[in-house]
This record gives structure tokens, sequence and C-alpha cells, in this order.
């Protein structure tokens, strides 16, 4: 394996500046210097954008910036001894070592293992006396090399390193050390966005704080290395956990009814001790918080609470939960009954169920071979659509309840399907379902009846009191809304269509996949399986969506292309993706250039979305399939004018993408907003 770090990479007793910014800049030049990363900028502002998320300070006077980049070419380290020092936002005060790890999006396994095993040896107080003694860069090398080479044995508080997800074990037996009066058995979950430095070090810190206070404690990492989960009877016979994550923990149902601490992984480094006393204490207190017996989303929506997160973020969790599970169902359905219509024409809908019943390949009905495959697509993307509302409620449910929410939700919607109150219907179903669903787990019930809880009692309780409010208080009223909003568009003509064009248009360029966008397309699909060959209102609507939603990712794409200089190289590869994204309606192509410059843009994005939807508005433009972009040109009615509209609107946005970038004020790097990490 290629060298992680080598006396070029390193700085001894330098000036680099006053703040983090300054040394993550520094560092990365150098790392984009010997030719371990294609680019300083890209490099810089991955890392950086893991430094505002988490800061990466810990006790003892050390930082650890670290990130996962395109820009890397290959695993790297970067070192720093820095006089002065710097903070790095950890609680003991600013930072004289500085190690800065650089990982490229595909980093293999060994290599990832040896950059977490780097980051544990660093609460080692003789490795890091001896950084700070070093004498020399070489020095520093052979140092880091010693580490990296250590055998697992020789660090006693730590997890095996080649195995670095694996649980991580203290154990004190019985003495006279051990806490008197809790229990001795805990285990633990660590988890960072990167995976590469934190997850191992609070794992790391943990186990220590543990092993001095008497305590067994083991822990799974969930790393970017992989995890190995813990033991179920390890997690079975634990007297608390200790979650110490600052990403949803995998598995969580694994650790039902157990006290839980919960605390950013950061906590779990800083004040390890102080979460062991805790778990302690919530094993003894018979009203401690627990994780839930129906799974890992009510564990999410009580962390999210103790955040401040206000109720309108916990609906919009649930609504994009519902919508992204909706999806599947919709896309392959809308899919299938476009083909049907292609090979058996706009007529099959009458005649599909008496053909598929009663032809077969030796029975062909009159019409042949196309009329009967016509007939099996159309019913089979059918079926598939009437999962629809269903589907949006179960997992609406699902996201405010978990597993047993599931039930409860798919019911209710099915009710809402039946007494006309569609899409609307399906989104107030699956929230009461979600909500009474988690309502009735919160009951404090005997330990012999936990069991039927999540497969009988709150499915069946949930169902009747939802579905009950469904049809007897909700169903009619929301059904008559529907309805009346349905006659309504697809009455609209002429310029009121062209002013729905805008509107869905500017939607769905506005936060690129997000929570308006979604409702943009949620609506669209929603009403896709009652356009017919008189009414194709919602298939002009369906067909703006698309069209709309293709812009951005293209538009960004044409802009890489008509001025290169504007971008960085990351923007530049990601720009040549991007076509095909936008081809595909994806919008989330565009999302790196948003979220590097947002009010350049996303306002270029929403005027050219806006004039494409205005266009395949005035253009009575059509689609049968909810998904596939220009590869589903044979769903789409007037293909020519959509291909029309789209280039229109995407040569728009990147005009106006470039002029703003151009002549704009311009941000300094320091203030631009930095392009989120993927771990």
């Amino acid at each position: 394996m290629t060298q992680l770090i080598t006396t070029e990479l390193v700085e001894l007793d330098q000036n680099l500046g006053n703040d983090p910014e300054a040394v993550i800049r520094h560092l990365a030049s150098k790392v984009a210097a010997t030719g371990r990363a294609t680019e300083v900028e890209g490099l810089f502002a991955d890392a950086y954008a893991r430094e505002q998320k988490t800061a990466t300070g810990i006790p003892g006077g050390i930082a650890i910036p670290h990130c996962r980049s395109a820009a890397v070419v290959e695993p790297t380290l970067a070192m720093a001894r820095l006089s002065p020092k710097v903070d790095f936002g950890a609680k003991d005060g600013p930072a004289d070592l500085v190690f800065f790890i650089a990982a490229p999006d595909g980093a293999d396994q060994a290599h990832l293992k040896l950059l977490s095993k780097l980051a544990r040896s660093l609460i080692k107080k003789d490795f890091t006396a001896a950084l700070r003694n070093a004498s020399s860069e070489a020095e520093i090398v052979e140092l880091v090399d010693g580490a990296l080479a250590d055998k697992p044995a020789a660090h006693a508080a730590a997890a095996p390193a080649d195995a670095a997800p694996a649980a991580a074990t203290a154990s004190a037996g019985s003495g006279a050390g051990a806490a008197a009066a809790g229990p001795k058995r805990l285990v633990a979950v660590t988890a960072c966005p990167t995976g590469i430095a934190h997850t191992y070090m609070a794992a790391d810190s943990l186990v220590a704080a543990a092993q001095e206070m008497g305590v067994d404690l083991q822990v799974e990492t969930q790393g970017s290395s992989g995890a190995k989960p813990l033991d179920p009877a390890v997690i079975a016979a634990a007297d608390a956990v200790i979650f110490a994550v600052d990403v949803d923990v995998r598995g969580k149902e694994r650790f039902a009814g157990k006290p839980v601490i919960n605390a950013p992984v950061k906590r779990g480094i800083d004040e390890p001790a102080k979460m062991v006393q805790e778990a302690l204490a919530a094993a003894e207190n018979p009203n401690a918080r627990r994780v839930p017996h129906f799974g890992a989303e009510e564990q999410a929506e009580n962390e999210a609470t103790e955040k401040g997160e206000h109720i309108g973020q916990k609906l919009k969790r649930a609504l994009l939960t519902g919508v992204s599970y909706m999806i599947p169902f919709v896309a392959g359905g809308g899919l299938l009954i476009a083909l049907g219509f292609l090979l058996g024409g706009y007529d099959i809908t009458g005649v599909a169920d008496k053909v598929v019943l009663e032809n077969s390949f030796a029975n062909l009905p009159e019409g042949g071979l196309a009329i009967y495959l016509g007939a099996v697509f159309f019913k089979i993307g059918a079926l598939s659509m009437g999962f629809l509302v269903p589907a949006l409620a179960g997992y609406i449910a699902y996201a405010i309840a978990d597993r047993p929410g599931i039930a409860p939700g798919f019911v209710a919607g099915a009710v809402s399907g039946f007494m006309g109150a569609g899409f609307l219907g399906g989104i107030v179903g699956g929230l009461l379902a979600g909500y009474i669903a988690h309502l009735i787990g919160t009951w404090q019930v005997a330990r012999w009846l936990r069991g039927l809880m999540p497969v009988v009692i709150i499915p069946l309780l949930a169902s009747i009191v939802a579905s009950g409010l469904m049809f007897l208080v909700l169903g009619g009223p929301i059904a008559g809304l529907t309805t009346a909003l349905n006659t309504w568009l697809s009455g609209m003509t002429g310029a009121s269509a062209v002013v729905l064009g805008i509107i869905l248009g500017l939607m769905m360029c506005f936060d690129l996949g997000g929570p308006v966008n979604k409702v943009a397309y949620a609506f669209a699909v929603a009403g896709l399986s009652a356009g017919s060959a008189t009414n194709q209102a919602p298939w002009q609507i369906m067909a703006t969506v698309m069209a709309a939603g293709m812009v951005p990712p293209l538009a960004m794409a044409l802009a890489t292309v008509l001025d290169k200089k504007l971008f960085s190289l990351a923007e530049r590869e990601n720009g040549k993706a991007a076509w095909l994204l936008g081809a595909s309606f994806i919008s989330e192509g565009a999302i790196p250039f948003a979220a590097a410059d947002p009010l350049r843009v996303i306002p270029a994005s929403m005027l050219g979305g806006a004039l494409t939807g205005a266009l395949t508005m005035a253009f009575n433009v059509t689609s049968q399939a909810p998904h596939g972009g220009i590869f589903v040109f044979f769903a789409i009615g007037n293909v020519l004018m959509f291909i029309v509209s789209i280039i229109a609107g995407t040569v728009v946005s990147a005009l106006a993408v470039v002029a703003l970038k151009r002549w704009a004020v311009k941000k300094s790097v320091d203030t631009v907003e930095p392009v989120p990490v993927t771990v």
C-alpha cells in the first residue's frame, strides 16, 4: 500500500493561521502539492464542510480535520505541529497537533482501517507526547508508521484495529473497584458522518473510561470500514446502551427496551466517563428513556425533539418518507400503463380485464399479440398504481411509528382510496395512523404483553381508530375537496394553464429533490391515473413537472461547458454526470452546484424551470409516465415540443448562472457554502 504520510506532508512548529479554516486550507494545499489530490479548493471545501458539521478538536490539544473527497487521489495524512495553537472546538482549549485525514470517495477497506487506527492512537498520551517531542519531520513519519504497524494487543483499551468496526471490550470483573450500586454491563454504538476518526476514538474513549470504573462495556463501531454487529446475547445481557452518534444507528431495534443515553459522537471523546455514569444511572431508573420496542423511528423522533426539532420538521420528514417509498410503485406502474397504451391504444382501459382473464398466448384476442400484451402491461401497471395512496399513507405512518405503523397506515390509505379522498386523504390517514400507533406504543404494559404490542395490539387499535376516523369523520370532506381540486385543474386552459405550469416549474427547481420539489411531484403522480383521452390535464401536469425537473442538472452541465473557468474541477466533473442525470429526470444532479453557490444556482434554475413549465402547458405536452425523462419518449404526447421546452429552459438557466457568476458580487471562498460530503 502507498505510504499514508511522508516528510513532505509534515509541518513542524509553524504558524498556519489563526483559525481552523486557514489551517485546513494550508494542509489541503500540501496534499495537492504532493500530487495526492487533484485540486486544493475541492479538497478544502469538503474538509471544511465536515469541520462545520462537527468541530474536530478533541481533548489533549489535538484536532483531526478529515473528509472524503472526490479531489483526493489516494488516502493521505498531513500533520502540523502548530505554533501558536488554534482553537478547533475542543472543550479543554486550542490544539497544537493537527492531523488532516484525506480519503478518496472510494477508499478501500485496508486504507480506511489504517486511517481509523491512527485516529484512535491519538487518544494515547504516550503517542501524542512523542509527537510533541519529535525533532524532525522524519521522526514524525516514523512515529506514525509505528502506530499504524502496531498490533491490536498493544492497545488494551481499543477494539482490534484490523477489524475496526468490531466490538471493543473492557472488563474488570467484580472487584472492589466495580460500580457498587449499578449494573456492570453496558453496550454502545458509535458513528459519525465520515466514519473514519470520531467513530473509533469515541469507542476507545468510552471503553477506557468504563474500564477505569470497573464496568464491562462493549462497543459496536459503525464506521466507513464496515460494522460487525454486537452479539445479540451481549445486547440482551446489557443493562443500558450508549449511542454516541451523529447519524442514525443501524439496526437500532436490536436494543429495544434498553435504557439509553444518546449524545453526539464527539461527547464520547470529550466526556466518556460522564456518559458511562449516566448510562449506569439510567439502568437503575425505571423512568429512564428507553429504546422503543417498536423500532428506530420513535427514537429518532425523541432525539430530534431533544435537539429542538419543531413539529413542521417532523411532518416534513414523515411526508418525505412516504413519498420516497411511494415512488417505486408509481414509477413502475406508470411506465407499465404507458406501455399498455403504446401496444393496445387508449381503448385498452375498457377491455383490459376481459382480455387478461379470457385470453392467453395460446388464445390471443382480436387484435393479436399487441392487444394481449398491452392489456397485461396495463393491468399490472394499474394494480401497481393502486398502491399509490396506501403506500404513501403506510410509509408516512412508518416514519412516525416504525413497523407497527405500516399496517394501520396502509389500511387508512386504502380507506382513503375507497372513499375517493385520494392523495390528500392518504396524507391525513397516514399521519393519523402514525401518531396513534406512536401513542399506543408509549403505553406501559406488563412484560408478557410487550411481545404482542408491535405485531397485534398496536396495528389492531391504530387501524380501528385511524380508519374509523377516516370513514366516519374525515373521508367525506376530503373526498369532496379532492374532487373539487381535480375538477378545477381539469378545467384549466390557456393562460391559467400556463400560470400553473410556471408555479409547478418554480416548485420543481426550488430545492432540487427537497420537500417543495416532492410536493409538486407527488401532486402530479397522484392524479396520473385519472388521465384519459378525454381528460388529459393530469398528463399535462405530469409532463410539466418532469420537464421542469430535468432543467437544473442539464443547465449546470451546459454552464460548465460554456465557461469552465467559473467552475472548480470537481464541479466540471459533476457537470459531465449531470447530462445523464438531467436527461433521466433526476433533479438532484444539480445539488453539488446549488450547495456550493445557492444564491446563484437556485434562482437561475427556477428561471429556466418556470419557462419550461409554461411552455409544456402552452404546447399541451402530456406524459403518461411518471419518471424516466427523455427515455420514456414513447409515453410523451407532443414529444418534440417536450424537448424544445426543456432545451429552452436549460439554455436560459445556464446563461443565467454564468451571468450571475461573472457579474454578480462574488463571495470569497471562506463565505461560500461548502459542498456537503457524501458518506
